[in-house]
């Protein structure tokens, strides 16, 4: 076989977004890469902006026509400035996933990949066939599946670069929303062994029930009514002064600043005009509410926001670190790492309107999963 299919995203200059499956070259790795047969590539929230940029799902059309697979979507006017670098460009998309190794480079590095299970970062996961370097690999060990090995990069290295940004900042504690999700989940398994305390906010009981299911210590509801006094509590036991915010608008993020600030002028006296001194800092890693983000700014001086992402972080820490942090996934990859996934999608079946629809809402809970060698 000469050629594989790939999902390709493309929006137009004219507003249309349309998602296509193509036929693509298999290409030949070179010395020191890898050709991957791709079995499981997961939808991560951040696959989204690369997948459907800011189309109207809800508009959006399927055509299948001489044996090609079309999706469509507009593009609102006013979003269209968002995406003008990308215009008339068929992209690929998928940030990562796993498969077996069956064609390598010369190098010995690549040799001994050979028909191994491997994880990959590579942009164009949607694919049956990745060709990739050895350095954007990551092995698994014997009786390791694809499937096991889907979800190896975004949320395990994201949950540890939590952790260890607030071992690097100076913070004790870690506050964490959205946090039934699989990240979240992965996040408390990783603080109950670490010996981290970790206030979770969450939705909803179903949420909350969730995360009490694996042993997670501090749960607040940001639905009930007690919400505040239960989030000021919990900060003031644990001393948590660090958050990581999956939502991104409204105002969660305010809420956490004035809650860090209570907690932690909860018994002094005595006037301070500038609140208290210890930093409190909120980093927004997501944007599941792509509102503005709304601040009151009535906690003092001593609180930061700013933005967090993967790529930075680990630019930050080094290769050598990034490295340790890579063999502990792959060593707890079916304990602390683990995924479960509501669905398997081949790739005709990811552009299905109603799949499509699914997996878009980011349901707490739901996590789908394309295999594109499904099917073949």
């Amino acid at each position: 076989m000469s050629t594989g299919s790939q999902i390709q995203s493309k929006i137009t200059r004219g507003g249309q977004l349309e998602i296509s499956i193509e036929k693509i070259d298999i290409p030949t790795p070179g010395a020191s890469e890898v050709l991957v047969r791709m079995e499981a590539s997961p939808i991560n929230p951040s696959d989204m902006g690369p997948l459907f940029g800011p189309a109207d799902i809800r508009e959006a059309k399927r055509a299948d026509a001489g044996g090609r697979v079309l999706l469509t979507a507009p593009v609102p006017e006013k979003r269209l400035g968002m995406v003008a670098s990308r215009f008339d460009m068929a992209i690929p998309v998928g940030n990562e996933g796993a498969g077996t190794v069956i064609a390598a480079g010369e190098d010995a590095a690549a040799q001994a990949l050979m028909g191994k299970t491997v994880s990959v970062v590579s942009g164009s996961s949607y694919s049956q066939y990745c060709c990739v370097p050895v350095v954007s690999c990551l092995p698994h060990n014997a009786g390791t599946t694809p499937r096991d090995a889907a979800s190896s990069f975004v949320n395990p290295l994201t949950a540890l670069g939590m952790v260890e940004t607030m071992k690097l900042e100076g913070h004790k504690a870690l506050v964490h929303t959205a946090a039934a999700s699989n990240l979240g989940q992965m996040l408390n398994k990783i603080c109950l062994n670490d010996g981290v305390e970790l206030v979770n906010i969450v939705r909803n009981d179903e949420q909350a029930a969730i995360l009490k299911a694996i042993g997670a210590k501090h749960i607040c509801d940001s639905s009930k009514e007690s919400f505040m006094d239960d989030l000021v509590d919990a900060l003031a036991e644990t001393g948590a002064t660090l958050a990581f915010d999956a939502i991104g608008g409204g105002r969660l993020v305010n809420s956490i600043l004035v809650a860090m600030e209570r907690a932690a002028s909860r018994g002094v006296t005595g006037l301070n005009t500038y609140g208290s001194t210890e930093l409190k800092q909120v980093y927004l890693y997501g944007g599941l509410d792509i509102s503005s983000t709304t601040l009151d700014r009535n906690y003092g001086m001593a609180w930061g926001i700013g933005g967090w992402l993967l790529p930075l972080f680990l630019g930050r820490i080094g290769g050598e670190r990034t490295a340790e942090l890579q063999a502990r996934v792959a060593s707890e990859i079916k304990t602390t790492f683990a995924s479960s996934f509501t669905k398997e999608l081949s790739l005709e079946e990811a552009l299905d309107i109603e799949n499509v629809r699914l997996y878009v809402a980011k349901k707490t809970g739901e996590k789908y999963l394309i295999n594109p060698s499904k099917g073949i």
